[in-house]
């Protein structure tokens, strides 16, 4: 039977560097004129469209489609340029590229995305990196607020671009964060976790992840869990 891994990025495949921030912050200050925007805001694990909401409701702006979707091209253009600025912390994740070079051609598994970015902005991150063309489809910020939402909306994807309808145990999450572990749980998928991101070992673990990796750099453990 085949597989569907659903790979979060942020944390996850790589670090940007804060280029997502920092683009979105520009926008934020292009379209509202406003700075600060996500001071004291959580990002992690949630998806572009729940962080912007909550920052237009802290502003007393309201969500305007116009309005929203003149910012959201504002941030795509940032980020294009953000994600080229010089950044100790940015990079590829440690084993990444070498393990989805060994999932890649097998013909029992099936790559996608689940991540809280807009697809746009997943796109720029991933090609900046050499990643997207690893990945068939996927669901993104555009499809749901609700993280847990997006978990159905990736597999229908994924099934309509030829994988067979999966069981639930045969449906991996990968991701770095609590609300990757329980967007899994919430559609009854198995959760692996990474501890590359803002949550450790424990945390992960204590929030109910299947398995939990210190980062992706040994291969055959992770096609173990394929077994």
């Amino acid at each position: 039977m085949s597989h569907i891994i659903l790979f979060d990025i942020d944390g996850t495949l790589v670090l940007t560097g804060g280029a997502g921030g920092r683009a979105m912050r520009r926008a934020f200050h292009e379209v509202f004129n406003l700075d600060n925007a996500f001071d004291g805001i959580p990002m992690p694990g949630r998806t572009d469209v729940s962080i912007i909401r909550d920052a237009l409701a802290r502003a007393g702006l309201p969500h305007d489609d116009g309005l929203t979707a003149r910012l959201c091209e504002r941030y795509f253009h940032h980020l294009s340029e953000a994600l080229h600025e010089p950044h100790p912390r940015k990079m590829i994740m440690p084993g990444v590229r070498e393990l989805l070079e060994a999932l890649q051609p097998r013909d029992d598994v099936f790559l996608a995305l689940l991540t809280g970015n807009f697809a746009r902005s997943a796109q720029l991150k991933l090609e900046y990196f050499d990643l997207w063309r690893y990945f068939r489809c996927g669901a993104f910020a555009d499809d749901a607020e609700d993280r847990n939402h997006l978990l159905p909306v990736a597999l229908q994807r994924a099934v309509a671009q030829g994988a067979p309808p999966p069981a639930a145990d045969r449906v991996i999450v990968v991701g770095d964060t609590p609300l990757d572990v329980a967007c899994a749980a919430a559609s009854g998928a198995r959760a692996v976790a990474v501890a590359t991101g803002p949550a450790d070992r424990a945390t992960l673990r204590a929030c109910g992840a299947e398995v939990v990796f210190e980062d992706l750099s040994d291969t055959r453990a992770f096609l173990e869990l394929l077994r």
